[in-house]
């Protein structure tokens, strides 16, 4: 039976004393810790025995009591037998003519969402470290028959000792209710499921989509399904289409890729995700200091775990402001700057101290992870053109036998800059990866940007001239103004406008070296890209070969001219260096070499596969 309360006001300091009527016991209202859609959640001190409560506190309006009031007898039907050490503990509830009052434990570092919004985001081991408690929390509810409905970053609460609580049963339902009253869509909008928007009701399962959501949040500092607008991100959900972040390990990858599988049987129950290789297999910190809720943390490590952590750090920090899809370009800062921090063991071609930077990726003679390929489709020629059938694949070999002999007759040493060249080059400043989805996005030095379809075709941007050339192969184009394309490309426009808007406003250039507007539209093409966990490599069909490595920020570019081929390097500081690849025998150095021979060895697999 609830309690009845009465409020009292102090003369002194105009905080209002609130009584539970039938305990006898007084509370003193504090500050107010957070707001919701029904009610508001103030700090409560106990003035006898000084223990400090947060409180919810709902207001007895006449729109709200008959709207709200059965949610609220439910949400403390099912709370106040909820006893686990990773949910907010229900201590009692009261009433007085205004408010209903919820009283719960109090939470001294508030919520995950007020970390993140402090800290941008998390690094792996701290993520390991919340979701394992998350998921025992929600495991005692799924054991309950309790659905929480309402699972997001400001729902889980820290207490003392960076203890996690699941809190707000506001929106919590049985698996019976449910199925009662299917069709019911509530929740926050960003952690619906497809499930929830397509009213097929909530399950187990819609907890693990929005664990998904969670998970990828304090990652990458934001939510996998941001659009401009709220019908767009439902359009998002239902699709499937969120980017696959390239900065974070390949295990917490897999991991997000299955939560957020828009099939709810083909997620995983709790039982596989405690398993999964994520949670299983890195580094999980025993305890976190209550600094790390606005200080990153430095782990110690000792012996060779050291410094596989600091590189995993390198990485993790060089993306808090990085679009994850794009991890050589960053999002622009307020000031239009780059945020990106320069790593220390940088080393300049023209260092004459002649010490080699730290490896930045693993040698060639460790097996490839591929992560994601794209192709474009091959030309459809007629029996008369059989001898150039094979054109497209030539562009891979010409260009692998010419590394090959490159790499065979180079000298170790420093680029005479004597050598070095100063002209315009075209290559990949920006670029992002939907292809889980619709395509590969890339803008080139020259403005104009293009996509490599998951179907294998191609189209193309010239903002200048504001034509549009859409390619079904390498050698079959048709070209039309941008603002009038041809019946049922709809779609693929809409995506290529999509890539150009976000790739304009949000992606940092990965370089300085920039390429004349072209007056003509353009029938270049991405015939193919491939992703390892170190890497990204793609192919133009001009003869261009780009590599980027994730890491270190670094790039070679190869462009083939009518004489040679030229050789450009970008460094982590974007600044670049263009030779003739002939001259490279002289000397390089072996930030190049190593970088070169990494890019073979993408090749060889391509032309393997």
């Amino acid at each position: 039976m609830e309690s009845t309360g009465s409020q009292y006001r102090d003369g002194q300091n105009l905080s209002f004393y609130i009584q539970d009527t039938k305990s006898g016991r007084m509370y003193r209202r504090g500050k107010l810790l957070g707001k919701g859609a029904f009610g508001r959640c103030y700090k409560f001190t106990d003035a006898s025995s000084r223990q400090v409560f947060a409180v919810k506190m709902i207001s007895h309006t006449r729109k709200i009591h008959k709207f709200y009031r059965g949610g609220v007898e439910n949400e403390i039907e099912l709370h106040c037998n909820l006893k686990h050490k990773n949910i907010v503990r229900f201590y009692h509830h009261f009433e007085d003519q205004k408010y209903m009052y919820m009283v719960l434990e109090y939470c001294r570092h508030k919520s995950l969402a007020h970390i993140l919004r402090v800290r941008k985001l998390l690094t792996e081991p701290e993520v390991r470290y919340y979701m394992k408690q998350i998921l025992q929390g929600i495991l005692c509810l799924h054991q309950q028959g309790i659905i929480h409905r309402d699972l997001k970053l400001s729902n889980f609460f820290i207490a003392k000792n960076m203890i996690v609580k699941i809190g707000d049963l506001g929106l919590a339902t049985t698996v019976e209710q449910c199925e009662k009253l299917p069709g019911v869509i509530c929740g926050t909008p960003n952690y619906l499921s497809p499930e929830v928007l397509a009213k097929s009701g909530h399950s187990f399962k819609s907890d693990i989509w929005a664990l998904g959501c969670i998970m990828y949040t304090m990652l990458t500092g934001y939510s996998p399904f941001r659009a401009r607008s709220q019908k767009e991100m439902y359009y998002f959900i239902r699709e499937g289409f969120f980017p696959v972040p390239t900065f974070i390990s390949l295990s917490a990858r897999r991991l997000i890729i299955s939560l957020l599988a828009s099939c709810p049987d083909n997620r995983p129950c709790l039982e596989e995700i405690f398993a999964n290789d994520f949670l299983t297999k890195g580094f999980t910190p025993e305890r976190l200091s209550s600094t790390m809720c606005h200080t990153a943390p430095n782990f110690t490590f000792t012996n060779h775990f050291t410094r596989l952590f600091r590189k995993a750090a390198n990485v993790l920090y060089r993306g808090v402001f990085q679009k994850p899809f794009c991890t050589d370009c960053s999002v622009r800062g307020e000031d239009g700057n780059s945020n990106i921090m320069p790593i220390n063991t940088h080393t300049r071609l023209g260092n004459n101290k002649g010490e080699e930077p730290e490896d930045s990726f693993r040698s060639c003679s460790e097996s490839l992870i591929v992560l994601m390929k794209g192709s474009m489709s091959p030309r459809r020629m007629s029996p008369s053109h059989s001898q150039t059938d094979m054109t497209d694949d030539r562009v891979v070999e010409d260009m692998t036998v010419m590394l090959q002999r490159c790499l065979q007759n180079m000298m170790p040493g420093l680029l005479d800059p004597n050598y070095q060249v100063t002209c315009p080059i075209l290559w990949v400043t920006k670029w992002m990866d939907y292809s889980n989805k619709y395509g590969f996005g890339y803008q080139l030095s020259d403005d104009c940007v293009g996509v490599l379809f998951n179907d294998g075709s191609h189209i193309t941007l010239n903002p200048h001239l504001q034509k549009v050339c859409y390619s079904t192969s390498s050698s079959e184009h048709v070209t039309f103004p941008e603002w009038s394309p041809p019946c049922r490309m709809d779609i693929k426009m809409k995506i290529l406008q999509f890539f150009c808007e976000y790739m304009q406003e949000k992606i940092m250039e990965g370089g300085d070296v920039r390429a004349e507007p072209t007056l003509t539209v353009r029938t270049l093409c991405l015939m193919h890209f491939l992703k390892t966990d170190q890497a990204l490599l793609m192919i133009f069909s001009n003869g261009t070969l780009q590599v980027n490595f994730y890491l270190d920020h670094t790039k070679i570019i190869l462009n083939r001219t009518e004489q040679n081929y030229l050789l450009t390097f970008i460094d982590q500081e974007r600044q670049s260096c263009t030779v003739p690849l002939q001259f490279l025998k002289n000397g390089c150095p072996p930030q190049i070499t190593q970088r070169m021979q990494y890019g073979l060895e993408l090749l060889q697999h391509l032309q393997r596969t």
